[in-house]
């Protein structure tokens, strides 16, 4: 690591706006999932405080992010989110699952979207 590296609250801040809004959180309902306050939420997102570690765990977990993406931009593998730019996860190849593979491919355009966005719904749930 580089001596003098800085951290970037604001880019940090950033990121975690940009990935809470991908899982259509609002900061009240983010916040409160995370068990911090929506305004304390708002200071990080606006890169105002910095955060301790165990509130940067939390973040990251709730998000489906590494920390190396929440720091720094960038992670140190190609892992797959819901969320992800992509938008196309297998769920047969990644899980072998292929009851779920199958069920998926019948469904309509409009089943899919609507399961993406249960899926991104429940998901920061998932962490606590």
């Amino acid at each position: 690591m580089e001596k003098n590296m800085r951290i970037d609250n604001k880019a940090i801040g950033q990121r975690i706006r940009e990935e809470r809004e991908k899982l259509g959180l609002s900061r009240e309902d983010f916040a409160g999932i995370i068990d911090l306050s929506d305004y304390y939420v708002g200071q990080l997102e606006r890169g105002e405080r910095q955060m301790s570690l165990p509130a940067l765990v939390k973040i990251a977990d709730c998000l489906h992010v590494t920390l190396d993406y929440l720091i720094f931009g960038k992670t140190a593998y190609n892992g797959y989110y819901a969320h992800d730019e992509r938008d196309a996860y297998d769920a047969c190849a990644a899980n072998k699952d292929t009851e779920i593979n199958g069920l998926l491919k019948k469904c309509s355009p409009k089943e899919l979207e609507l399961f993406k966005k249960i899926i991104k719904t429940i998901l920061p749930y998932l962490c606590k």
